[in-house]
Order: structure tokens, then sequence, then C-alpha cells
């Protein structure tokens, strides 16, 4: 009797010995501190505690009228560090180049090679008016005796150009070609069947550099050293052609470019130039101003054949226009000499009106 009373001693002393060591070392332990997360970093005090409650599980009061009060006055300047934060992390955004993007310069306009990319302005012209339309050119073909050119006529131009090489002289050149055909369509004019009385064709190869100086306040973005033909496509009296290489120098100032090209025509046969004045009429060069605002665009295209006597040339003036969505409208005003090739040493004046489709190419 005594030996079991005194097992049963020695075993409650063992339990209780375990239980003892079981807490010392609980309470030994690093105590347990809740995750705090990023709460304590928030500023707003009723958005740090809100942070708080989260976390501890509890319902939150709803906020006072001058909490409210401090978290919309908070609020416009919150979306003003976004904006900043924004553009600190895409360098160049607000410095955003026209030239660059129609020409791929900086590396972050930079889309590849063989992309079908805008290239000088496509546009319809269902209504273009001329004091002084070309009739003869077409006599005795096109035209009989009796017969005229209408003084109003439809007029559309598309022009694109694609990259076909990328990178070239230590990453600051690429290859471009480009193509534009522009058409002259007498439509209503039924009493020779609305033809197309002239079109031409123009395709391009361009070796475009990368440049960044500063000139009178404008920056220079390219280079395009260019190898251009143009032709109507047609043979006799009225076959129109030359070919060109030129340097373009393109420039910019915010939403102001500039685009000033010299151009050399090569020389042809004697017995095969059909045109061979026309760099008297249609000039040496031309520089190109375009003004971007709002939506709208303006742009000044101006040519000459840089003679003291019978100087020659042309002045176009182009305004774009948001109409709805992506529609926009297009007037174009023309007064000189070679509005087409066909008419490149007639004068005239035309004005029409239609609309830009440089946003649905």
């Amino acid at each position: 009797m005594g030996q079991i009373k005194r097992r049963n001693i020695v075993n409650g002393s063992m339990l209780l010995g375990g239980c003892l060591l079981g807490w010392s070392h609980t309470l030994l332990a690093e105590p347990v501190v809740p995750k705090l997360g990023t709460c304590p970093a928030i500023q707003n005090d009723a958005q740090r505690l809100a942070c708080y409650d989260k976390l501890s599980g509890a319902i939150p009061l709803p906020p006072s009228p001058e909490q409210k009060q401090a978290e919309q006055a908070e609020a416009p300047v919150a979306a003003q560090a976004a904006a900043v934060s924004a553009t600190a992390a895409a360098p160049g955004l607000e410095n955003a180049s026209q030239l660059s993007r129609e020409w791929e310069l900086d590396d972050k306009d930079k889309h590849g090679a063989f992309l079908f990319r805008p290239f000088h302005t496509s546009y319809l012209l269902p209504v273009k008016y001329s004091n002084s339309p070309n009739n003869i050119p077409f006599q005795g073909g096109l035209l009989q005796s009796s017969e005229k050119l209408d003084s109003v006529e439809a007029k559309i131009q598309l022009s694109g150009k694609t990259k076909v090489v990328e990178g070239l002289f230590n990453k600051r050149a690429d290859v471009w070609l480009g193509y534009t055909v522009t058409s002259y369509w007498q439509a209503y004019n039924s009493s020779i069947s609305a033809p197309f009385r002239e079109t031409d064709y123009m395709p391009e190869a361009m070796l475009v550099f990368r440049t960044d100086y500063d000139i009178a306040g404008l920056t220079g973005r390219f280079i395009n050293l260019g190898l251009v033909h143009e032709s109507n496509g047609r043979g006799s009296t009225l076959s129109r052609s030359w070919n060109r290489i030129y340097a373009q120098f393109g420039f910019e100032r915010g939403d102001f470019s500039l685009l000033i090209r010299p151009w050399y025509r090569i020389p042809e046969r004697a017995s095969s130039d059909n045109n061979p004045d026309i760099q008297d009429y249609l000039g040496r060069g031309d520089i190109v101003a375009t003004y971007t605002r709002n939506g709208n665009t303006y742009s000044v295209l101006l040519r000459n054949n840089l003679k003291r006597s019978a100087n020659r040339g042309a002045v176009q003036v182009d305004w774009s226009f948001p109409l709805y969505g992506r529609l926009q409208g297009y007037v174009q005003y023309f007064n000189g000499y070679g509005e087409s090739l066909v008419d490149y040493n007639h004068k005239q004046q035309s004005l029409g009106i239609g609309l830009s489709l440089a946003a649905w190419l």
C-alpha cells in the first residue's frame, strides 16, 4: 500500500514537472508580434487607422466629416504625384517628338522592319476647283476640238512607307522604302466619260540618319538621303518623268517641324528626255513647315527654281482638322506650277476640300 502511494506521488511529480517545463519554455519564447504590413508608412491618419483595423479584423467606424474633407483635399495632390511618377517612369514622354514617331528615330519609337506606316499625306478631295484647267496636252486625244476639262474634279492621294533595314552605322541609320500615288479624276465630266485625266506614281528609297543638334532654336532630328523616281506612266506627248537624288534635313521644336530638301535631277539622254526643262518649273528643292495643335495640322510647302530671271515655283497650304472620332476634314490650296506632272509647265490656282485618310491607314 505504501509502495503504491509513493509511485503515485512520483508520477504526479513528474507530470507536474513536465507541465512547469513546458510553461517555462512558452514564457521564455519570443512574444508574438502582429504583422503591421505597410500600415506605418501611410501618411493619412484615417487611411492608416483603416489599415490597422483591417489587420486586426476590427470593424472600422465610418469616417468623420473632417476626415472626408481631408481625404478630398488630398486626392488631387495624390493624382498629381501619380502623374509625375508615370512621367518619370517613361523618360522623354514629356518631350515627345513627332518626327521621331514618324521615322522611328528614338529607341522608344522603333517598331522593327516591314511595318506599313504613313508617308506623305493621304487624302480624298471629292471637290477640287481649278481656275485654269490645262487642256493643251489632251487636245486631239482625250479631248476633241469642242471639249474641255471641267474646272471641278476629284483628287486622291495615297502614300505609305516601310522600314526594310534597321540599325545601320552603329544603330543610327535605317533604310526605308516609300510609295505615293496621286490621281486627278474628272468625275463630273460626263461629256468625256468622267476619266482619270492624270495619275502620278512616285517610289522612293531613303537612308535616314538620326541626328541630335541645335540650330536657331530648332533641334536637328534627322538627315534623309533619298532616291526618287516620278512618272505618270504614259507614252508619247503625255509622258512625264524624272529621277532625283536629295538630302532632306528634319528639324523640330515642340509642335512645329521643318523639312528642308534640296535635290539634283539625274540627267537623261536628250533623245529620250520628254521634259528636259522640268527643273525650271518644279524647282531645285522644297521646304515643308508643319504645325500641329489641338488635333489641327497646318502645313505649308514652298518650291522654287532659285533663278532671278524666269523665277518659278509653287506654294501649297494644307489644313486637316477633326470632325468626328477618327474622321478628319482636309482643305488644300495650291498656287503655281506643277500640281501634277502633266501640268509641270502650267500655272494655276486650285482649292480642294475633303477628308484626310492618314488616320485610317
